[in-house]
């Protein structure tokens, strides 16, 4: 039986990202940390969307564990957990109901730089003037996190209520450690439908075990000035439009090493968009089989046209790199590129190493191949966790009602803090508050994909097989073909693995 003996969690390619919160820019460290087998990298990031407050206002987090997938499971099945052992796995649809929580306090563990103590302190004056308990919230740094929460997750005394990376949730999930909430998913969505790229990963063998709280997303940031001196002045909304107007840029700037397009061969967060717009996907699951698809036609359809845009647009020095050593924004800031695929938050990075820049920068959807469509997208976000031996279950379920609600995440988690809500009417409904550069990452998010609900797929996200499989097609070496039929065996043996 294949097994796996580390998992790696590496949702954003991110180094010495800046912190920038109002007109204060704080340079932030190098978030790597080495922790036995691998590094892991994971940053989100939030913005202040609204109308009439300052653009371009970007709080960068950065998590980061190290995990041994052994250890985490061996350690939650010698207390106890195991998958399906928890109350509420028993099926059916049941009622949270207001539970009577007088004389009662629920613990919280909220991970460092996700929900501001201002949305925290409403959520629980909520909670507690509707059931009488209290909320001690509880922040965690990333730092250190797996271990620790892999040790609570355990324990008779574990937290209430545990803030998770969404493509963490399998790995818990699959160990025992968390509640399966599927009997209140109904309740819990109340009538929203919530983005895929958040309640997809909490979907592990078709049962809920996270609610999603936020998300964060990719679009194309570009300036506007070099593409105007290009004869570019219209936001390109086509596929056929983007790359007529890449043409025109690539044409001006004939550089070698200036990208029109800014595209590292190893930029898999970035290339999977146009698989999924092809079509394709990155697995199947049939029965508790997962099996690898990267080598369907529809996906090698999609391979083969991020190919040909990479190679057309991307400078030839690109096909073997990451998005890290340069950084996209140092590349956008220091003009040797016109456009990229990117985070809000590396629009912050540039104007802080180029102030001047901050009116030249424009941003937009990547568009679909099919018009009148955007690309899918990959999502990173949080979902919020009971574990399974929580001594509060009935106030836990209620905390994560109210934080999931239509009202909490319109006023509070994106009308204070800014993150993308958790639902595609939510984002509808938020639209019309979000400035004009910051939009299109609303608009996109609304069109995400779910990574494989497995915990497995922890291992591909930590193996850097994926930023070869790219590469291989980038630079030739192998064709779409030959890369996709290896990477999906790879893909078939790691999503299936026993912990």
């Amino acid at each position: 039986m294949t097994t796996w003996s580390s998992i790696c969690v590496d949702l954003f390619d991110i180094r010495d990202a800046p912190e920038t919160r109002g007109s204060k820019a704080v340079t932030g460290t190098d978030p790597t940390v080495d922790k036995g087998p691998c590094r892991v990298f994971y940053c989100e990031y939030a913005t202040s969307f609204h109308k009439g407050r300052t653009k371009g206002v970007i709080v960068t987090r950065t998590r980061f564990a190290a995990l041994g997938a052994l250890a985490l499971a061996g350690a939650l099945a010698l207390t106890g957990c195991s998958a399906g052992s928890n109350a509420a796995s028993d099926g059916g649809t049941k009622s949270i109901g207001t539970p009577d929580g007088t004389g009662k306090t629920i613990t919280v563990w909220m991970m460092n730089g996700d929900l501001s103590d201002k949305v925290l302190d409403a959520a629980g004056k909520q909670f507690t003037a509707d059931t009488g308990a209290k909320v001690k919230i509880q922040t965690q740094q990333w730092d250190g996190i797996t271990t620790k929460l892999t040790t609570a997750l355990a324990q008779s005394d574990a937290p209430d209520v545990v803030d998770l990376g969404n493509t963490q949730v399998p790995v818990y999930a699959a160990a025992g450690g968390l509640t399966d909430l599927t009997p209140y998913r109904d309740e819990l969505k109340d009538g929203q439908t919530w983005l895929t790229g958040l309640e997809g990963p909490a979907t592990v063998d078709g049962k809920l075990y996270g609610a999603p709280l936020f998300a964060g997303n990719r679009a194309v940031v570009y300036d506007k000035k070099v593409w105007k001196d290009a004869g570019v002045t219209d936001v390109p909304t086509t596929y056929d439009e983007l790359t007529a107007d890449l043409d025109k840029v690539k044409a001006a700037n004939p550089a070698s090493d200036f990208s029109a397009f800014y595209m590292p061969g190893q930029y898999w967060y970035g290339g999977l968009q146009w698989v999924w717009d092809a079509g394709g996907e990155i697995a199947t699951d049939k029965g508790g089989k997962w099996t690898g698809t990267l080598d369907s036609a529809d996906a090698v359809k999609g391979l083969t046209a991020w190919k040909d845009f990479q190679n057309a647009y991307s400078a030839k020095s690109t096909q073997d790199i990451n998005t890290d050593k340069p950084s996209q924004s140092d590349v956008f800031a220091q003009g040797n590129t016109s456009a990229f695929l990117g985070s809000a938050w590396e629009i912050g990075s540039i104007t802080t190493a180029k102030p001047e820049l901050a009116d030249r920068i424009g941003t937009f959807p990547m568009p679909s191949s099919t018009a009148g469509k955007t690309q899918p997208v990959f999502l990173g976000g949080s979902d919020l966790g009971i574990p399974a031996k929580a001594e509060n279950q009935e106030l836990a379920l209620y905390y994560l009602k109210i934080l999931t609600s239509k009202e909490f995440q319109q006023d509070q988690v994106f009308g204070v803090d800014g993150w993308e809500p958790n639902s595609t009417e939510l984002l509808d409904a938020v639209a019309g508050d979000v400035d004009e550069l910051h939009k299109p990452y609303f608009e996109a998010a609304g069109t995400s994909r779910p990574t494989p609900a497995t915990p497995g797929w922890a291992t591909i996200e930590g193996d850097a097989s994926f930023q070869s499989m790219f590469a291989d097609v980038a630079t030739g070496r192998k064709s779409p073909e030959q890369a996709a039929e290896g990477f999906s065996k790879h893909l078939t043996t790691a999503l299936n693995a026993q912990p």
